[in-house]
This record gives C-alpha cells, sequence and structure tokens, in this order.
C-alpha cells in the first residue's frame, strides 16, 4: 500500500513547551486517520507542521516516500485548519471562484463539489445565510476543489450542534468511500471510532498508540455483573475463574474483564454452581473510550 506520508522523530518546541515529541507515523493511501488526543496535545501543531504553516524543531516528514517535495506534494492536499473564512455577501458559487482563482485552478468543478457536500441547491445564497454545518460543508467543498488525494481536517466537528456534526461525519465517510485518504485531528473519542479505519492516540506531543481502531478496541471483552445476594462471594469466585484477567466495581454492578472466549452461559453455569444467582448480566466490547483512558493511565 503507497505511503503518502511519513513522520519520523518529529519534535516541536515552543520555548519551554515541547508541543509534538518524538512522534512518528505513517499515513497510507486510502484509509481515514484519526489524531486523537486532548486539547493542547499537539494535534494542531502537528498538522500544521505537515502543512509547512509551522516549522519544525527537529526531526523529519516525507511525502510519497521522499519523491515529491512539501511543495509539489501540497498541490495534492486539501486541507481545513481553521475555521471556514469566506466573504459573507458573496454567495457560496461566487466564495468558491475566489478560492479558485487564488488556487489557480479552473471554476469546472464547483458545481460538482457543491453536490458532493449537499449545498448545490444553495449555491446562489450568501454566505452569511448559512448555518455552523453549511459553512464547514462549504470549507470542506473548497478542500476539495483540486481533487485532492489526501484531505485534512483539523477538528472538522468543533462548535457545531447534533445535527451538524452528523452531517459532517456523513460527508467524511461519502469522501472516503471515493478512494480520498483523510487524516483529521480530534479531541472526542466517539468521531474517531464512528469515523476513521486508524488511529494515532497522543497526549503532550508523546505517541502513546499508533494501529487501527479494530486493533485498539480488539480484546475479549468484558462482562457486567451484578447480584441480589452475596456481592464479595461473587467477586471471589471471579477472581478463580480462569479467563478473567481483572475485576473492578463500577456503579453497582462488576466488571470483569476477558483475557479469552468466554461465553456469557459459562459464566452463568458456573456462577449458578457456586450459589449465586445473577440479577444482570451483559457481555460488551470494550469502547475506544475505556482503551483511551486505559493508554492514557498507563503513559
Amino acid at each position: 500500500m503507497e505511503t503518502i506520508l511519513s513522520l519520523k522523530n518529529l519534535h516541536k518546541k515552543f520555548g519551554g513547551i515541547h508541543a509534538v515529541n518524538d512522534l512518528s507515523f505513517d499515513i497510507q493511501k486510502g484509509n481515514v486517520y484519526g489524531i486523537l488526543g486532548p486539547n493542547g496535545s499537539g494535534k494542531s501543531t502537528t498538522l500544521g507542521i505537515i502543512l509547512n504553516v509551522v516549522n519544525k524543531t527537529s526531526g523529519s516528514f516525507s511525502w510519497y516516500d521522499g519523491n515529491l517535495t512539501t511543495h509539489q506534494a501540497l498541490k495534492k492536499v486539501g486541507a481545513i485548519i481553521e475555521r471556514p473564512n469566506f466573504y459573507p455577501y458573496m454567495t457560496a458559487i461566487q466564495n468558491l471562484e475566489l478560492v479558485c482563482k487564488i488556487k489557480g485552478i479552473p471554476f469546472d468543478k464547483i458545481s460538482e463539489k457543491l453536490k458532493v457536500v449537499n449545498l448545490y441547491e444553495r449555491r446562489n445564497s450568501k454566505f452569511s445565510t448559512f448555518s455552523l454545518g453549511m459553512k464547514q460543508r462549504l470549507a470542506i467543498a473548497s478542500a476539495l476543489l483540486n481533487d485532492p488525494e489526501i484531505l485534512i481536517l483539523d477538528e472538522p466537528t468543533n462548535g457545531l450542534d447534533p445535527q451538524g456534526i452528523h452531517e459532517i461525519r456523513v460527508l467524511i465517510k461519502e469522501i472516503a468511500q471515493t478512494g480520498t485518504t483523510i487524516l483529521l485531528a480530534s479531541h472526542l473519542l466517539d468521531e474517531v471510532e464512528k469515523v476513521c479505519s486508524h488511529v494515532v492516540v497522543i497526549r503532550n506531543g508523546i505517541k502513546l498508540y499508533s494501529g487501527t481502531v479494530d486493533e485498539m478496541v480488539a480484546s475479549h471483552g468484558l462482562f457486567e455483573l451484578k447480584t441480589d445476594s452475596d456481592t464479595e462471594k461473587l467477586m471471589e469466585l471471579l477472581t478463580k475463574f480462569e479467563g478473567i484477567s481483572a475485576i473492578k466495581t463500577e456503579d453497582d454492578k462488576i466488571i470483569a474483564t476477558l483475557n479469552k472466549p468466554v461465553s456469557a452461559s459459562e459464566i452463568n453455569s458456573y456462577l449458578f454452581q457456586n450459589g449465586i444467582i445473577l440479577s444482570h448480566l451483559v457481555k460488551r466490547k470494550p469502547s475506544l473510550e475505556q482503551q483511551f483512558l486505559t493508554l492514557t493511565n498507563k503513559n
């Protein structure tokens, strides 16, 4: 699979702040990557470096296995790293025509891209009449005008209402299905889990994890259990059960994490034979949020 972008031991310091700390990862063609981390973790700085708007302190990054300079590669990139900045009293079409003039590209893609972002019916409406979600979709249309091979988005749903968030997430998935590689920065676990195929988790500029979202949440799952009789005995029995690696209490339930496949009927039968009748038993897969918290607590 073709590597579009490769970061190697990237560092960025702002005075005493180490915003990006020895960051390395690769972006391969055709995937949706999320850089996930809390606010201030170095996500936007990383995007700024690869887009040549922030100077790195040390380390390196290369486009297309080093076959293109950054200047050449950026012609294949569409990016939104700030709030949409259009002229309020110009229409959607007029604003996109201006973008085309600035970028030196023809106008012939404007109608197509407005249809992609579901704004074609509002093409002659002034930007000032658009909702926040519509403004963000117009920004994505402007980033798509040069038919980029990779689309880079910094917090694409920030500040939007639930409807706007849903629209942007659906749009990102649709763009990805056309074969466009997408790299987005987000502090929202839910966003990365729903939209991305791959994730790079960073905190304080340091990479904690890099790989597929599926691998990050892959495990044998966990059980939620509850009994109305003897909770202490239940916990004791669970510690003796082969396949359970950890036990903790959460609210009024016991959470048992598995290190091998175990069915609900197996655990229920074992506990019943040992005198425990469960009032609650649910098996579930760990969420990205749980794995993220595990990662950040370990590091």
